[in-house]
């Protein structure tokens, strides 16, 4: 195992601590959703705060899908030594499609970057055969 295949599960982890804070902490509809009662309350497409609501979901759950990416990601590199290249190419499609979707300003350069880091761990620790 190699430093770089330790540090990609947690700069995805970190990622996902930065997705929850930016979830709650920016400007957000959670009052707005918790009034509501939670059930049905962001499938108001007509709504005048409709986009701050899906925003703070989308936040919020990005950082749970990359939460689990990256803690699945450590639990492997801990038990094999070795980080699947899968994790790599898992980040690249989430962050090259909002680099060019939403181009120049996203938060999906990290995301690449982190990916292009995991081929590069992956392709280091290369997994043993027996």
């Amino acid at each position: 195992m190699n430093a770089l295949a330790r540090w990609v599960p947690r700069l995805i982890i970190a990622t996902a601590i930065l997705h929850f804070a930016w979830a709650f902490a920016q400007p957000n509809a959670w009052n707005a959703i918790v009034r509501d009662g939670f059930f049905r309350s962001v499938v108001d497409t007509g709504a005048a705060d409709y986009f701050e609501r899906e925003f703070s979901v989308w936040w919020m759950v990005s950082g749970v899908a990359l939460l689990a990416l990256g803690t699945l990601s450590r639990h492997v590199v801990r038990t094999t030594g070795h980080l699947p290249a899968q994790v790599g190419w898992y980040l690249l499609g989430l962050g090259v499609p909002l680099c060019v979707i939403y181009f120049p300003v996203t938060g999906g350069w990290p995301v690449t970057a982190i990916g292009v880091l995991g081929l590069v761990a992956a392709r280091r620790t290369g997994a043993v055969r027996s």
